[in-house]
Parts: C-alpha cells; sequence; structure tokens
C-alpha cells in the first residue's frame, strides 16, 4: 500500500507502486467533488493494481452522520446503465458459441415480435440502439417493468420511431426488455441467471442483474446529489446543463429523450427490494466495482487461471463501431459497438480501441485491449451527467498515468 494523503475520509484499499495517483484522485473526489461513498478497482493485465474504497452506504449528504455505516470492502453499488455493458456480454458469447445470429432477424427467436413493421429489425440492430424502439407508446409502470411479461409483451406490439436500421439513439430504458426477452428465447434462461451461472460464479464475481435476497444488505443507498459548484477536474461529455437543446428536450414530456429515460413510469425507486432484485438488464445491475473491473479483464485476457471470456473476433465485434453521429435520444455524438460504448468525446474511456459503458449519475467500467487495462467506479452520490461523470474521469486519467509508467 502507497503512503496516505490527508483524507477528508477514511479511504481503505491498496494500490501498487506507480498507481498511487489513483488514490490521490479517490481522495479528491470526496474532499472536492462531492463523493459520499464510492470504490475503484483496476486490472492490468488481468492482475488487480487498484482496489479503493471509502465513505459511507448511503449516498444522502443529509444522512445523520452519526449513524451512517460505513462503505466497506464487499459493498455493491446499483450501477445504472453500466450494466448494459455487462448485459451485452450475454449475446456475444452466444454468438460465439454459435447460438445466436447477429444478423439474423430479431424474429426469428422472437416470432411475436414481427409485429408492427419490425419484421427487418435484426439482433445486431438490438446491440447498437438502431431497432428504433427507445419508447413506448404507453410507458410501464414500476411493477410492470419488473414482472418479466409486460416489457417484452408492450415492445412486441410497439411500431418504431425511425426505420430500424437506419439510425441509432440510445434505448435507456427498452434496452433490458429487448436484450433480456431475446436472451429467454435463445437459452430458456433469464439473462440474470445467464450472467449469474456463466460469468459471476465462474469468476468470483460480486455482481449481479437481479439481487438474491441474501445479499440485500450489502448494498449501497443511492441519492441524487449536486455536484460542487466549483468542483475540478470536468470532463468532456453529455452533462445535463451543457447545452440549451439538451437541457430542453430533459424539460419536455413529448421529447424522445425524455420519453426514453420515462418509458417506466413513475421513476422506479432503486432503493427498494424488489427494484434490486428484478432483471433489468438496462439499468438495474449491482456489483463492486472490484467486479466490474475484473469482469472486463476476463473478456480481454486471463484472469488468474481462468481463460478469457471473449475470442479475438469476439472482442473485434465488441468495439467495432456500429453507430456514430447525433445520437436522437441523447442529442449528442455517440459511438456504439455491439452493446458497448465507444471512446469518444461524450464518453471518453482511455483509448480510441476502449469499449465499455457508463451509468446515468456515475458508475462506468470498461477495457482497453491493447493496455491490458480494465476499469471498475461504483458510486451512491448520483450526480448530473449522463455518459461522463467528472469523478470517474478523474480516475481515469490518474490510472493511465500508471499505465503509462
Amino acid at each position: 500500500m502507497s503512503g496516505k494523503r490527508e483524507s477528508v475520509v477514511d479511504v481503505q484499499g491498496t494500490v501498487e507502486d506507480g498507481f498511487e495517483p489513483v488514490r490521490d484522485a479517490f481522495v479528491d473526489n470526496f474532499a472536492r467533488r462531492g463523493e459520499r461513498g464510492a470504490a475503484v478497482a483496476v486490472y492490468l493485465h488481468g492482475r488487480k493494481v487498484v482496489d479503493l474504497w471509502g465513505g459511507t452506504k448511503d449516498g444522502d449528504a443529509t444522512a445523520d452522520a452519526a449513524t451512517a455505516q460505513p462503505w466497506e470492502a464487499g459493498t455493491a453499488q446499483v450501477v445504472r446503465s453500466a450494466t448494459k455493458g455487462i448485459a451485452a456480454i450475454v449475446p456475444l458469447l452466444l454468438h460465439q458459441r454459435g447460438l445466436l445470429d447477429l444478423d439474423a432477424p430479431v424474429g426469428t427467436y422472437w416470432p411475436e415480435f414481427k409485429a408492427a413493421g419490425k419484421e427487418r429489425v435484426l439482433v445486431r440492430h438490438l446491440l447498437s440502439h438502431r431497432a428504433g424502439l427507445p419508447v413506448l407508446d404507453t410507458p410501464l409502470t414500476p411493477a410492470q417493468a419488473i414482472d418479466g411479461v409486460s416489457g417484452a409483451a408492450a415492445l412486441a406490439a410497439q411500431a418504431p420511431v425511425w426505420e430500424p436500421g437506419s439510425d441509432h439513439g440510445y434505448h435507456a430504458q427498452t434496452y433490458s426488455w429487448l436484450i433480456g426477452e431475446l436472451v429467454l428465447r435463445v437459452t430458456g434462461r433469464s439473462l440474470g441467471s445467464w450472467v449469474a451461472e456463466e460469468i459471476s460464479g465462474p469468476l468470483g464475481l460480486e455482481m449481479w442483474i437481479g439481487l438474491p435476497e441474501g445479499e440485500q444488505s450489502r448494498v449501497g443507498r443511492l441519492a441524487e446529489i449536486e455536484p460542487p459548484a466549483a468542483a475540478g477536474g470536468g470532463a468532456a461529455g453529455l452533462r445535463v446543463r451543457t447545452k440549451r437543446s439538451v437541457a430542453e428536450a430533459y424539460a419536455d414530456p413529448s421529447s424522445l429523450t425524455r420519453r426514453a429515460f420515462e418509458a417506466i413510469s413513475p421513476m422506479a425507486d432503486e432503493n427498494v427490494p424488489e427494484y434490486r432484485a428484478a432483471e433489468l438488464p438496462a439499468s438495474a445491475g449491482i456489483a463492486t466495482a472490484r467486479a466490474l473491473a475484473r469482469c472486463y479483464a476476463a473478456l480481454i485476457g486471463p484472469v488468474d487461471g481462468h481463460p478469457r471470456l471473449f475470442a479475438p473476433a469476439t472482442l473485434t465485434l465488441a468495439r467495432t463501431e456500429e453507430s456514430a453521429g447525433l445520437d436522437r435520444t441523447l442529442l449528442v455524438a455517440t459511438r456504439f459497438g455491439l452493446g458497448f460504448m465507444l471512446h469518444g468525446a461524450a464518453s471518453p474511456l482511455l483509448g480510441p480501441g476502449s469499449f465499455g459503458h457508463p451509468g446515468r449519475g456515475g458508475a462506468l467500467a470498461f477495457a482497453d485491449p491493447e493496455s491490458g487495462f480494465a476499469f471498475g467506479y461504483v458510486t451512491n452520490g448520483m450526480q448530473k451527467n449522463v455518459t461522463a461523470d467528472p469523478r470517474a474521469q478523474a480516475l481515469v486519467r490518474a490510472a493511465a498515468s500508471g499505465v503509462a509508467g
């Protein structure tokens, strides 16, 4: 463990020589960037080189400091859309095993999906946000969103809002039921079960899409918090108040942007056990930072004797650009491979070959095959950003110095 720098919180964990700047940046997040409770982990060539955590399990700044529970080594967190990257692993591995054709119509596996002009929607369109289905004409209630049937039924009946395959727009919520139902039809297993049995179990990951009842106590409580007015370490990316057009879209109930994020309405309480137990591959995954980093490390190389998950051809598919340019939902330029966000101005990662996924408000997980780098960051303090959180970006920049060294 490197020598400790003065901290406003009791930061725990270890960093290997050369990665001390990550600890400094982590401390700075609490001191200057409004952090409440968080963890960060980095793997390099299959070896864990950073594993840090600190703060409290309650993200609410008004929580009673005297009774707040400290963030522990095994504290896990809802990671919102960082779940999408974990979910994307499943169809790519099914393709790798010869069980799923990425260029087949979705209706090949899910016949009811062919309705309302969706006969030519391909599997790859679902993964690259090109299906034209980011919204539902009738949003689902929180109960319907997690019942395992209503989401898929609604999307089977839904007409696309643009010609599938012709453009892209972030499927913020509908990704859950599109990918989840596809995996169920192909395998007979829910996506969360597949992740537990084929990925988390073998790799020993504290990572779930559908949290078991016995793990509820380990999860931190999410809270929306305002970033400090003069927070340092800002980064490029989509922040709600950066562009007037973006802010107006979020404020307009009729906009594609607002409707995409409100495909579940009213917004579900992410802190209740029912939501944490739900299998929502777009938004409700729960993980520790080290699990996210270890998972991405295993995609690109062996980890502790476990063979890499992605064959070279599958890794190429994951990070080959499928969608780029102005995103119809997010209203900024985004880049997607098959299920993963790619490095770009809206979502800066380590470098041009990086792939992964951020979570709205903070979380980030990704890998960079060229450097052998894998990164995971989770937080319970949700700040107003969509794709590039200043706290995560500060940690990535600090880690990059260790890779370069």
